[in-house]
């Protein structure tokens, strides 16, 4: 009995008989008999030597699942005698799934489904997926060989191969990540530099001494450029030590609605509404330590303002405006905010080429969240290698359309 579906994947193949066993779909398929190339002696034969039946997984069909009963022949060269099996789009060699089971397999293994999660979709153990994603590791991760001329460089708590954490290098022009070093030790992250950053001339990163001490070692003092975020939250934090410190003198209600109300604190002062700016106002007049932390705070970010107006155009009015914030802060005698201003002048020239080169960490920052939420949908990764292709993988191929070959 022979049927005139289409389905996808089987447009090569003949479909003798389709039924319901049992919630299981099962095809018998067979390949249209034509002749055959011999691998032996290159004679074309269209003997049939003998039949074979091949049970196949294949993926869901009507939201069923699949198997197929391929009837596979074997020809008989009628030169040299050579047996072989006729060639088909369905199955590969020694294989038990189907082309198309594969494809759909890997495909959501790309956009970052953990192992279980598929195995659970395509009614297959999580040991047969992970086997599947090793095979399709070995030959889609793109290895980079070369560092472009600008990179930046992040740390993520990966909890992978035993080390809990990882550096993740990205390119922030092209917005695409690059590698992943199985921990954030100097030594790892110089011998990676040396190897392949000989193009490396700008450096974006957080403030992190050992990693600025791992790029001036390994290519030779390239211009650094400290993150906006991370110097910025120096203040913040600054703020918030005061807010701590002073709230403590306060009344119990409203030392802990001070704690409840602290957004208040951060939010530029145009951007409250009449209930924030009354609480603010409350809680500044109980303080003049407070109320010239939240002065000194609202003087930065317009100085924040102002450096990214200027741009890389007026880089002296930026640093004049910068020192004169120092002595703001040496005027207030707040030690907080002293602290804070004494790691902005050992970064200074960090802070300043963030304003000169127009570069941040924002996109490395975002790769960092999504591949926490890869971690946590697998509850973990024990293989620091599984995770670095799950990670690289995803962020490669995650445009990618409906086949993965």
């Amino acid at each position: 009995m022979n049927f005139n579906i289409t389905l996808p994947g089987f447009e090569d193949v003949v479909i003798t008989e389709a039924e319901d066993q049992g919630g299981t779909y099962a095809l018998s398929i067979e390949m249209e008999r034509k002749a055959h190339s011999c691998p032996a002696c290159g004679e074309l034969t269209s003997k049939v030597h003998d039949y074979r039946i091949q049970k196949i997984r294949h993926q869901h069909i009507f939201g069923r699942r699949a198997e197929l009963f391929y009837r596979k022949r074997r020809y008989r060269c009628t030169g040299c005698g050579k047996r072989f099996y006729e060639s088909n789009t369905l199955v590969n060699r020694y294989q038990r799934q189907s082309i198309e089971f594969n494809q759909a397999i890997a495909l959501e293994l790309i956009h970052g489904k953990s192992f279980r999660d598929v195995a659970s979709r395509f009614d297959t153990s999580p040991t047969t997926v992970i086997r599947r994603f090793d095979r399709i590791t070995s030959s889609m991760v793109k290895e980079t060989q070369q560092l472009p001329k600008v990179i930046a460089i992040d740390e993520y708590k990966g909890d992978a191969g035993n080390e809990k954490y990882q550096t993740i290098i990205a390119d922030p022009v092209e917005r695409r990540p690059l590698e992943i070093l199985p921990d954030r030790k100097k030594d790892t992250l110089v011998d990676y530099l040396r190897e392949h950053g000989d193009k490396v001339e700008i450096v974006v990163m957080d403030m992190s001494h050992s990693f600025k001490a791992a790029v001036d070692e390994a290519l030779g003092r390239p211009i650094i450029v400290a993150d906006r975020f991370h110097f910025t939250r120096y203040i913040y934090w600054a703020l918030e030590r005061v807010r701590i410190r002073v709230q403590r003198d306060f009344h119990d209600y409203d030392r802990k609605k001070c704690k409840r109300m602290r957004h208040v604190f951060y939010k530029r002062q145009e951007k409250l509404s009449e209930k924030q700016r009354w609480y603010l106002n409350r809680y500044l007049d109980l303080s003049n330590d407070l109320k010239r932390a939240y002065e000194l705070k609202e003087a930065y970010c317009k100085w924040f303002e102002l450096a990214k107006v200027n741009g890389p155009d007026d880089l002296t009015d930026t640093k004049e405006h910068l020192h004169q914030f120092y002595d703001l802060v040496h005027a207030s005698g707040l030690r907080e905010f002293e602290r804070a201003t004494e790691t902005f002048r050992n970064w200074q020239k960090e802070i300043m080429n963030s304003f000169a080169f127009g570069l941040h960490n924002g996109y490395i920052e975002g790769i960092n969240n999504q591949t926490k939420v890869i971690k946590r949908n697998a509850f973990g990764f024990k293989r620091f290698d599984r995770f670095r292709a799950k990670v690289l993988l995803h962020h490669q191929y995650k445009q990618i359309g409906l086949r993965v070959a």
